[in-house]
């Protein structure tokens, strides 16, 4: 199998950085045309440029709005493509300068938080002045992220347009939170590599191509599958002044080996995606100005940015790497890449010295989050299938709120670990024998990964659990069926150490919805369990009521407020099946199956999403 290692290095001439005017403005009256700032921002971005083809890399240069009017800014990006093959493409980021804000009357600069309108003539002014600077439109264009309405009309109006930066993994509570609660980009819930965004929602894969937005979208950064999602994800990113906002170097000797360990796991998620492998570099020039960033001085960032650049051309120079512009980039895409075909990866911990263990898995209808850890829970999942339309910007229900809600999420919904009541969301189960039961949440283990035609498996290594009378060896398989809607799981028995004894699996998933910490009405939300025509139902109150069914294969949840189904179907005759309301303190639901087993046996369980009209 060839193993193709691909990066882009983006670059944006933004003459008003995000960060810059307040800090290279300390004392004066902000002024957005001051010429020191647009002076430095330029020299930044020659810096940025040159160093990358130092490096025998190419780049694509994002045009900025504010940088459309500038013509040494417009110069710069005609002699690189000429020189270097460097594209020039359009960014929606940068839009703040002196003719944006006369015009809009706004300090707004996120355009999906913009109204339809709004959006709309934002797009064609900077469309339309990247035509009169350059006379053709752009093959790619991004920003933090971007909603499928705006996705939608930029393609129908300029079809040429093939690729974006749409999303920035995980930018969501937690990020917000490390940013003293002020900086409004919410949008977790969406893949962490490139993919094709559906029409109806952005995050969301497109399963066909009749639900192919018609770009192919890549993340704002390539972020620590781990790291971030456990914390901010800010400071873990192979843009490398997230390393330093991170703190993750040597201050003595300013060597950061994380920044390399990093790009090095990008590149072994070949192993997982049939040889292919995705690393992105998106530098504004902000962060490089000359007071220095947070705690860094401009000479340790310069150093950083030069250092990751020649690690990039040395991976050049061995034949481990391929540089593409974005438009090069959505064309190998198209051609590597089918619409069923899932992203995944099996991710360790490189920064704490731990031996935590995590699997991602992302297809059009589904992402989901293993951790090993956690005995193989499922610990996040997003319910793709729903395919949610979820507008954002003014003028919506959500102006700042675009992350696709979960059904699982350990960090806003508290996992298996909780406080003293209540439960938290996750997929898990437990092992009961004579009144004892150990949850399988609490048995550590690791995972290896293998693909069997259209099914990618994860084996998780055995683990021992102890009664006070039996002692039994328990293995779990995680199966991805592509393209199914479903997660199988199997729980062999090894052995145990009374091979007549017999024990219960109670297989079970504790779920709700939501994008942040805070609980969601769940009033509204069917639970059913049983055949259709023998179900037993309890609609959502509140009231902490239970059902079980002998001999029943289905527990169902239907939840409105995101379009979704859920069930947990198992193929064994003899199981009971279950279904639980929660109360105002635990405001979750659990669909559950129990069955009893014995040495040798195996148990399946199937976790299926649906949409529900």
């Amino acid at each position: 199998m060839d193993n193709t290692f691909v990066v882009n290095i983006i670059h944006r001439p933004e003459m008003v950085p995000e960060y810059a005017e307040k800090v290279t403005g300390q004392g004066r009256v902000e002024d957005l045309g001051r010429k020191a700032l647009l002076t430095e921002s330029l020299d930044i971005f020659k810096f940025q440029q040159e160093t990358a083809h130092k490096n025998g890399l190419k780049t694509t240069i994002q045009m900025t709005y504010a940088s459309l009017f500038n013509d040494e800014a417009v110069q710069l990006a005609k002699d690189d493509h000429e020189k270097y093959g460097d594209e020039i493409a359009l960014s929606l980021l940068g839009l703040p300068c002196k003719e944006f804000r006369e015009k809009y009357k706004t300090k707004d600069f996120c355009i999906w938080m913009f109204s339809m309108e709004d959006k709309k003539s934002i797009v064609d002014d900077v469309f339309g002045k990247f035509y009169d600077r350059f006379g053709f439109y752009p093959e790619s264009t991004g920003s933090y992220y971007m909603d499928a309405e705006l996705t939608n009309y930029i393609k129908e109006k300029y079809p040429m347009v093939k690729c974006a930066v749409a999303t920035c993994w995980e930018e969501g509570p937690k990020a917000y939170h490390t940013c003293n609660n002020s900086w409004y980009t919410l949008f977790d819930g969406g893949p962490w590599n490139p993919w094709i965004p559906s029409k109806q929602n952005t995050h969301a894969p497109a399963a066909n191509e009749a639900e192919d937005s018609g770009i192919v979208a890549i993340p704002h950064l390539s972020r620590d599958l781990l790291a971030c999602y456990d914390g901010n994800g800010s400071n873990f990113g192979t843009h490398p002044q997230n390393v330093l906002r991170g703190m993750i170097y040597d201050t003595k000797t300013w060597e950061y080996p994380y920044l390399y360990n990093l790009i090095d796991q990008y590149r072994y998620l070949a192993k997982f995606n049939n040889g292919y492998a995705y690393n992105m570099m998106f530098v504004g020039p902000g962060w490089l100005n000359k007071m220095g960033r947070w705690e860094q001085p401009y000479e340790l960032l310069k150093k950083s940015y030069e250092d990751g650049m020649r690690y990039y051309g040395e991976l050049k120079k061995e034949g481990k790497l391929q540089d593409m512009t974005m438009a090069e980039f959505a064309d190998y895409y198209r051609q590597k890449k089918t619409y069923t075909e899932p992203e995944c990866a099996l991710w360790k911990d490189i920064l704490y010295g731990s031996d935590k263990q995590i699997f991602w898995y992302a297809d059009p209808n589904m992402r989901a989050c293993v951790n090993m850890d956690q005995g193989g829970a499922i610990v996040d999942l997003r319910p793709y299938a729903a395919k949610l339309k979820w507008e954002v910007g003014i003028g919506t229900r959500h102006v700042q709120d675009a992350s696709y809600p979960f059904l699982i999420q350990e960090k806003y919904r508290a996992g298996y670990f909780t406080h003293y009541a209540g439960e938290g969301t996750v997929r898990s189960a437990k092992v009961c024998h004579n009144g004892e039961e150990v949850d399988l949440c609490l048995c550590r283990t690791k995972a290896k990964f293998s693909q069997e035609g259209k099914r990618r498996i994860l084996t998780l290594d055995p683990v021992e659990i102890e009664f006070s009378d039996l002692t039994l060896t328990l293995q779990t398989k995680v199966i991805f069926p592509e393209g199914e809607s479903k997660i199988q799981i199997e729980r062999h028995i090894l052995g145990m150490s009374d091979p007549q004894a017999e024990v219960t699996i109670n297989e079970y998933i504790v779920a709700c919805y939501g994008t942040t910490e805070y609980p969601e009405d769940m009033t509204g939300i069917t639970l059913s369990v049983g055949d259709s025509s023998t179900a037993e139902k309890i609609t959502y109150a509140y009231k902490c009521r239970e059902a079980y069914q002998q001999g029943a294969k289905v527990a169902e949840a239907i939840i409105p407020a995101i379009c979704t189904k859920v069930t947990l179907t198992t193929d064994a005759d003899d199981a009971t099946s279950y279904i639980k309301e929660g109360y105002a303190f635990s405001p979750m639901f659990t669909l559950g199956m129990q069955k009893k087993i014995t040495e040798k046996e195996v148990v399946t369980t199937w976790l299926n999403l649906e949409k529900a009209n």
